[in-house]
């Protein structure tokens, strides 16, 4: 069985695919079909944060299978009211919850909630951002590549410089019914928001009435040294989209809701796979993994060896190292395409933010001497003479 052929000939062709055949993952490794390891440090968009393989929620998948794996929300049930816990004791403030498949799903979600609570059908979002594929979420996102093709998409969206205080207080105004952030712009280009500015998104929404969520999508669940971005900043939103690692690997997207959100009746919204009892059975291990082994501790910690080590390649050709957490960017003077090409032959799977950023989202589990086969690896390719990829 030729599986490259098989999914070039019957794919959509939506994908660009890499010429590597992933059979396998156990922590921050992933192995080919050949046995070869690699370094995982794409952790598949950052889903990954547990690593591969991880037993405790591959055991709890297995039992929940085995019981029941299906129910619509309309049944309560005993999985899920044990993550709606879990989920709304993790940030004060946000006591309800939403459950969904997928990212896009919760940003969708999150949209509408904030018009109905509102009344209001405008959304302000910010510059470089990435917020999802599905047309409210597309919306949401600014970069045209991603848009193109698609228009007219869903009216009542602008876009404001990031990290641009003057220029979010000017777009705001009584028919706003949300500002929708990332705290870290991820598919942007790897871009912290200021702790001035994310306070202020808080001032402005309050003064004007409307309300603030933040796409904690791939910033969740550890991945910058806190539980969620948003910690790091003293701020609480009224809407906190989450999803990728919030089941260890099994799909899955939450909506975390504050009070400022009204009007939410039964039939406003739904989904028949939300909070599937397989899922939630997924995220309550996966939770517990997280919280037990202080998996955005190890985060803050790994993050600031690595950044650290990052920022001393002495390479002509780095622009810029920033990030948060184990969420790091190295912004490059040319395109990154040859170096993530070379990076793989060194065994390291890696990915861009952006021409010019490389990306480097690695399983919170990832060792220190992993990190440091990593350096390594980066110091020989960066340091290197390398031919832009057209």
């Amino acid at each position: 069985m030729d599986i490259i052929e098989i999914e070039n000939k019957h794919g959509a062709g939506t994908y660009a695919k890499q010429n590597l055949i992933i059979v396998r993952g156990e922590g921050a490794s992933l192995f080919d079909i050949d046995g070869n390891e690699y370094l995982d440090c794409a952790s598949g968009h950052g889903v990954a944060n547990l690593g591969h393989g991880n037993k405790k929620v591959a055991e709890a998948i297995y039992k929940q299978a085995s019981t029941l794996i299906t129910l619509f929300e309309s049944f309560p049930n005993d999985q899920r009211a044990m993550l709606m816990q879990k989920i709304t004791s993790l940030v004060d403030g946000l006591d309800r919850v939403f459950f969904c498949n997928s990212g896009t799903e919760a940003v969708e979600a999150a949209i509408k909630f904030a018009r109905l609570s509102t009344g209001r059908k405008n959304i302000v979002a910010a510059m470089r951002a990435f917020h999802g594929r599905t047309y409210g979420a597309l919306s949401a996102t600014f970069n045209k590549k991603y848009r193109e093709g698609f228009e007219p998409l869903v009216p009542g969206f602008s876009h404001v410089s990031f990290n641009n205080i003057e220029a979010l207080d000017k777009a705001v105004n009584e028919e706003i019914a949300a500002v929708i952030l990332e705290v870290v712009q991820g598919e942007g280009g790897l871009y912290p928001a200021s702790v001035e500015y994310i306070q202020a998104a808080r001032r402005i929404c309050d003064e004007r009435g409307a309300l603030l969520i933040i796409d904690e999508i791939q910033t969740g669940f550890g991945r910058t040294g806190k539980m969620f971005a948003i910690q790091h900043y003293g701020v609480t939103p009224d809407i906190l989209t989450c999803a990728k690692s919030l089941a260890g690997g099994v799909p899955m997207g939450a909506v975390l809701i504050g009070s400022r959100v009204k009007n939410l009746a039964p039939g406003v919204h739904a989904t028949t796979f939300g909070g599937n009892p397989l899922s939630c059975a997924a995220a309550n291990a996966a939770l517990d993994v997280i919280i037990g082994e202080d998996l955005p501790g190890q985060a803050a910690a790994k993050g600031a060896y690595l950044m650290d080590k990052l920022k001393a390649i002495n390479s002509p050709n780095i622009r810029e190292v920033r990030g948060l957490g184990l969420m790091i960017g190295i912004e490059m003077k040319q395109k990154v395409a040859p170096y993530l090409k070379t990076l793989q032959e060194k065994k390291i799977i890696a990915l861009n933010a952006g021409m010019t950023v490389i990306r480097l989202l690695p399983p919170l589990v990832i060792t220190y001497e992993q990190i440091d086969r990593l350096v390594e690896a980066l110091t020989e390719v960066l340091t290197s003479e390398m031919k832009n990829a057209e």
